[in-house]
């Protein structure tokens, strides 16, 4: 009985190592979710709505990534992404929504 709880303990924190192993996010990861951001910003611009939360994100990224704090990094460029492409989604909205506002 003993032997099969040790064993439990080691099966849970062997998982756990490899789980905080897993989620550490590298260079790359940063070079990829900027990248990402970056092209849904572009996409944002060229829908002529861009957010100054987004750009401001974006230093905060490349901040982080400058400090080698590569986790943080990724989340901010991942968040980065969601601004632009709620921005993006904004402006098309807006687009379908604008003649109607239109007085007549």
């Amino acid at each position: 009985m003993r032997t099969r709880t040790m064993i439990r303990l080691a099966v849970i924190l062997s998982a756990f190592g490899f789980a905080g192993t897993a989620f550490a996010a590298s260079a790359d990861d940063f070079k990829a979710a900027y990248a990402k951001a970056e092209a849904a910003e572009k996409g944002a611009a060229a829908a002529k709505n861009r957010w100054t939360a987004t750009e401001a994100t974006l230093k905060k990224a490349k901040a982080a990534a400058d400090a080698g704090k590569f986790d943080d990094a990724v989340t901010l460029a991942q968040h980065a992404e969601a601004l632009a492409n709620a921005s993006t989604a904004q402006a098309k909205e807006q687009e379908k929504l604008w003649p109607e506002a239109v007085v007549r």
